[in-house]
């Protein structure tokens, strides 16, 4: 039996794609000792694993891209976020670690400053990605705009403009700002963006081909795993019981960046449709007025409750969501609003598995198009589902870990 340390940023939508990694090296033996966000330590201790909060500190830094009014602006914030939560989060693991004396560190993929720490350990060190990394990669185009592949010489040039671009952007974004992180915390700088996010030995990425770009360049030290996502085993509401016939969900993101629009939209648009509409709002934002007759607005339902019986999913972009349903079999709308969602919802009509509807044109008579569209994508949402059947989910992420063990593990 081994002792692992893991430690999250302060996003449940972080935690649960690792939760179901964490519950498979649990099953093998191994312990988990796991720092996360505070009103999810009960939860994760339920589990088995001996799991305490986050400095709070980290919580309270609250991540303001959503104000952003351009894209840049948007990274920007972004990038400061994850370094003013760095300041803690750093020295947050290593009293971890000290107090664990683990055999090997997972650390979440945005907290920059628990990286620095598992670096400096010596430790076997895992880091955990539940969304592609900006990581540059032979064929496919930058991280961040939402371009699709384009093959051949123009394909080519357009890449290689958008890699100066868009790099260029976030290297004098990121370098100047997370070095002086690094440096306090005794690891050396880092000298590209793309560095920033495969510094670990081995990376573990929560996504697949078909859905992901080929990335014949990223082994070994990044590896798809496919989705790994846990939800808690709530039975499904009375509420959820009593809906007769097909539901579409809508989902919009755990952390907070005023996507509100996406489900008043999306209830304006299916009111006279032959569904029910179930919209999950889970930072804590509220509509104004009563839904229509043939919706449910609530903070928080599992997902794979709704999904089992949906026709349709409409979400934000999120990696986590997205891929949730295409992994049910479920047909996707995407809005993407911000962040990597853009990226989300190019992979989603690369792979046609469902239809992108851009933030600036959304509009009840598009997105009804939309969900109608999206449900005669079958073809492409039955191979993505099995092109994450087949890269192997947690178990496969587990074994990965496991050959970062010391041998013999402790007993």
């Amino acid at each position: 039996m081994a002792v692992i340390a893991a430690y999250t940023s302060p996003a449940i939508g972080h935690l649960l794609p690792l939760t179901g990694v964490l519950l498979e090296l649990q099953r093998r033996g191994h312990s988990i000792r796991l720092r996360t966000l505070g009103d999810q330590v009960e939860r994760m201790r339920e589990l088995g694993f001996d799991a305490d909060a986050i400095d709070p500190r980290i919580e309270a830094v609250e991540i303001t891209d959503w104000q952003a009014t351009k894209p840049l602006d948007g990274l920007a914030r972004a990038i400061e976020t994850f370094v003013a939560r760095g300041a803690f989060d750093g020295d947050d693991l290593q009293r971890l670690l000290e107090r664990a004396q683990p055999d090997l560190v997972i650390t979440d993929i945005n907290s920059w400053g628990a990286a620095a720490a598992a670096e400096r350990s010596g430790l076997p060190w895992v880091a955990f990605s539940p969304y592609t990394p900006a990581v540059r990669s032979k064929g496919t185009p930058p991280f961040g705009p939402g371009l699709r592949p384009m093959r051949g010489p123009f394909g080519r040039a357009r890449d290689a403009v958008a890699y100066r671009v868009v790099n260029g952007a976030m290297e004098r974004l990121i370098l100047p700002q997370l070095n002086p992180l690094r440096q306090r915390l005794g690891v050396p700088p880092i000298i590209s963006a793309s560095q920033a996010d495969r510094l670990a030995p081995l990376t573990l990425v929560t996504t697949a081909e078909p859905l992901e770009y080929p990335h014949p360049d990223w082994a070994p030290d990044l590896v798809m795993v496919g989705p790994t996502t846990w939800e808690p085993p709530l039975p499904a509401p009375d509420w959820l019981e009593a809906i007769d016939g097909p539901i579409v969900l809508v989902t919009t993101s755990s952390e907070f960046q005023a996507d509100a629009d996406i489900v008043r939209v999306a209830l304006e648009a299916l009111r006279d449709e032959p569904v029910t509409v179930v919209a999950t709002m889970p930072a804590g934002v509220r509509l104004e007025g009563d839904p229509p007759a043939n919706a449910r607005v609530v903070d928080f339902v599992p997902h794979g409750l709704v999904l089992s019986r949906a026709v349709c999913a409409i979400t934000h972009g999120g990696m986590g969501a997205t891929q949730k349903a295409l992994a049910m079999r479920v047909p996707v709308v995407v809005v993407p609003w911000g962040r990597d969602q853009l990226e989300v919802a190019a992979r989603v009509e690369h792979a046609r598995a469902g239809v992108r509807v851009p933030r600036h044109r959304l509009e009840p008579k598009r997105l009804r198009d939309a969900v109608r569209r999206a449900q005669g994508m079958r073809a492409g949402v039955e191979a993505v589902a099995a092109g994450f059947e087949a890269a192997g989910g947690p178990a496969r992420a587990a074994s990965l870990i496991e050959q970062r063990l010391p041998v013999p593990p402790r007993t």
